[in-house]
């Protein structure tokens, strides 16, 4: 287990992990800020959460209300 972590090239993944922790803050910043959205609150909360990426992207393109 530690030789497998060992081998992983932090330089290539550690910049997706803090572009999507950054997503995910700021979606659910938006999320709890806005009043309506497309769908209810709880079902975005969850897919900007477990969904990784995908998942505040989503929401910024689907779940928001224009």
């Amino acid at each position: 287990m530690l030789e497998a972590l060992m081998q992983i090239n932090w330089a290539l993944l550690a910049p997706l992990i803090v572009i999507q922790v950054i997503l995910m803050i700021v979606a659910i910043i938006d999320l709890v800020r806005i009043e309506k959205t497309n769908g209810p609150k709880w079902l975005w909360a969850i897919i900007i959460i477990f969904v990784n990426v995908l998942g505040p992207i989503l929401y910024f393109i689907l779940g928001r209300r224009q």
